[in-house]
């Protein structure tokens, strides 16, 4: 049976900052913040070290993205990432947060063919990986893999809007959600929260039918490329510590510029190899 002690009561109305108070993060304390019109903060995470470090600041949600595709093994898109691939970054992250809920993406190919897949592929990310949950893209068509899932006792985050996924399906890398689309993204919004999923992210829409999405859906929503109006935000840590070349996209903000600072780094020790200053006198083992 697992044991309870370490799991803290729901803070005091009367205290402040409640959210900083939580000890680990779960997802009634997600529902908390959209019913008490608090936020919270997720990022990306794909390795022990900014897993440790992002649940020190506090980041209420960690999430294995797909995107670790791009970050990490260099593929051009989210397609070709294999869940067995996504399991030990799993692992790593959750093994180094403690606080932080974690979760994974279910990755193209996981979960489409059927909802039992899904939950083989859920069971897989939680079991062999420590994820706490999965998120998984689609809409109203996969809201019966949802339901599974949640019944088998797994925590889902649907994402709908622009899905990475669907990228070819889709026409590339357009904004969801205008003119007759709206409706479509807030059926298939309710739809999931129907089948049980504990909140929805909504990527790169137009904000009108985010506001809409967020105003009728219960469970809290999170937003990239969404506007302001949602529960919570995510960003790929990369794209937000300025890690990657070229302009970013519209919706990221770049809270520091690591890939100038760590080339400027490389650059310095390269030096210091090539003219012997380092090792230095400092660096040697004498006996």
């Amino acid at each position: 049976m697992a044991s309870y002690l370490h799991d803290n009561p729901e803070p005091a109305e009367s205290e402040g900052d409640w959210l900083d108070r939580v000890a680990t993060v779960r997802t009634v304390h997600l529902q908390r913040c959209k019913d008490r019109g608090h936020r919270f903060s997720m990022l990306t995470s794909y390795d022990a070290m900014t897993a440790g470090i992002f649940d020190e600041a506090g980041i209420e949600v960690l999430l294995i993205g797909d995107s670790a595709g791009n970050t990490v093994f260099g593929y051009p898109s989210t397609v070709p990432v294999t869940l067995d691939e996504l399991i030990p970054l799993t692992r790593a992250v959750s093994g180094a947060a403690k606080r932080a809920l974690v979760l994974a993406d279910l990755p193209f190919g996981s979960y489409e063919e059927s909802p039992a897949q899904a939950v083989a592929s859920a069971v897989r990310l939680m079991k062999e990986g420590g994820a706490h949950g999965v998120k998984m893209e689609g809409g109203a068509y996969y809201a019966e893999h949802v339901r599974a899932m949640a019944q088998a006792g797994v925590a889902v985050m649907a994402h709908v809007g622009y899905t990475p996924q669907s990228v070819n399906s889709l026409g590339g890398h357009r904004v969801q959600g205008r003119d007759d689309a709206a409706q479509r993204l807030l059926d298939d919004a309710l739809a999931l929260e129907e089948a049980g999923a504990f909140s929805v992210l909504i990527e790169m829409t137009a904000e009108p039918a985010v506001q809409a999405a967020d105003e009728a859906l219960r469970v809290p929503t999170v937003g990239i490329g969404a506007g302001g109006s949602t529960t919570g935000q995510v960003l790929v840590w990369q794209d937000m510590l300025g890690l990657g070349e070229g302009r970013a996209p519209r919706f990221v903000k770049k809270y520091a510029d690591l890939r100038g600072v760590v080339a400027q780094a490389a650059g310095a020790y390269r030096k210091d190899v090539l003219d012997g200053s380092f090792p230095a006198e400092e660096h040697v083992f004498k006996e």
